[in-house]
């Protein structure tokens, strides 16, 4: 019986669900790879790679997340932006960080330390990710969701972190995932403030952290200090078979039809599930490798 209570990661091994939100702990804080020196060396890293993203603080929970960097540019260097990030007035994410030899280690342990967990409750890890988000004082993440399941963690500063569930179809449609799912697109993933009142929050600070499974929508309020946020993402088996019924959900509406929610009808998922891969379109190649590619999205 797993104890919950890892290397590096403390997650509640009894009541662990891949596809619920849920309350992690870490021992992340003074991993020398998450300090100042070492972090402004890797944004240099990055920028000349071509995998930072960033916006000004400008940015608001109902801001555009794909369009956030164009509307609200942060025109500082990477290195300037994490050096000086008090001032900065700016989000900045230093994307796959997994394709820096250094810090593909730093994934590969938190990863591995948890992945007897995975095995047992969703086998299948792959496509294994890391994602460092800097981000100045009273900054804003806006309104998405992603595919991969996701440990977010804190260490340093604070954050506000609003998580709605996975299949949560008032705040994001069941059409918004389908179209989500087929082209990447976020168009219709769009903010309400009355969506509060139905979100877990979680109030994190060092050491802390959640769990996020797949396509669960999310939006984060820094706090008065500049932060330093670290996700571990990946693909399971669920998270593949999840997305290629998506977007077999989406090419049916295509031909004006409205397929079920996925996951209401168990048999016709599996039965879509099966043509889909048949006709070659159940998953691409690059889903099931061992790591998430340098591709910004």
């Amino acid at each position: 019986m797993l104890s919950g209570q890892f290397r590096l990661l403390d997650v509640d091994a009894a009541s662990f669900n891949p596809w619920r939100i849920a309350e992690v702990r870490h021992r992340l804080g003074d991993h020398p790879l998450l300090q100042s020196d070492a972090l402004i060396a890797l944004a240099e890293r990055m920028e000349q790679r071509g995998s930072v993203r960033s916006h000004g603080s400008g940015a608001q929970a109902g801001t555009s997340f794909n369009h956030a960097p164009v509307i609200f540019p942060n025109k500082q260097a990477a290195a300037q932006t994490v050096g000086n990030l008090r001032e900065a007035k700016a989000w900045t994410s230093l994307l796959n960080v997994q394709t820096d030899p250094i810090y593909r280690k730093l994934v590969d342990e938190v990863l591995d330390d948890v992945k007897p967990l995975i095995d047992l409750k969703d086998p299948g890890m792959c496509y294994r990710g890391g994602w460092i988000f800097l981000t100045s004082p009273n900054t804003v993440t806006p309104f998405h969701m992603d595919k991969e399941h996701n440990f977010i963690l804190q260490i340093s500063g604070s954050k506000t972190l609003y998580v709605w569930e996975p299949d949560d179809t008032e705040v994001a449609s069941e059409q918004a995932r389908d179209l989500f799912h087929a082209t990447h697109s976020r168009d219709l993933v769009t903010w309400r403030d009355e969506f509060r009142q139905r979100a877990r929050v979680f109030h994190v600070g060092p050491g802390m952290g959640a769990y996020m499974p797949s396509t669960s929508p999310h939006m984060v309020e820094n706090g008065p200090d500049p932060s330093v946020t670290i996700s571990f993402t990946y693909y399971t088996d669920s998270t593949r078979r999840n997305a290629a019924l998506h977007s077999a959900h989406q090419r049916m509406r295509g031909y004006g039809l409205t397929p079920s929610k996925v996951g209401d009808r168990p048999a016709l998922d599996t039965l879509v599930h099966s043509i889909w891969r048949l006709g070659g379109r159940g998953q691409r190649p690059v889903d099931s490798a061992p790591y998430a590619s340098a591709s910004i999205g």
